[in-house]
């Protein structure tokens, strides 16, 4: 694939789902050519306030895809949107 496309995983340090989220997520990214930024909530009040309860919380371009788990259908017709626009 030519263009990873930007995904943005919003979570905490101490949480388990985004642990889970990003074990999850390393098929994908590595199916893709992916990467993913791991931001953690709790280091900007703005964030928090957002997201708070709902982490962890995947976004690509803007677009919020699954919170609490993968959803990996989604995930995966994300990125090959982003990739088809690239080409």
């Amino acid at each position: 694939m030519t263009k990873a496309a930007p995904l943005t995983l919003y979570g905490r340090a101490w949480c388990h789902l985004c642990d889970d989220m990003r074990t999850a997520l390393a098929p994908l990214l590595a199916e893709f050519g992916a990467t993913v930024e791991v931001v953690d909530v709790d280091t900007d009040p703005t964030l928090e306030a957002r997201y708070n309860e709902r982490v962890p919380v995947l976004v690509c371009d803007g677009v919020e895809l699954c919170h609490y788990h993968v959803d990996a259908a989604r995930v995966r017709a994300a990125l090959v949107a982003r990739l088809a626009a690239a080409s």
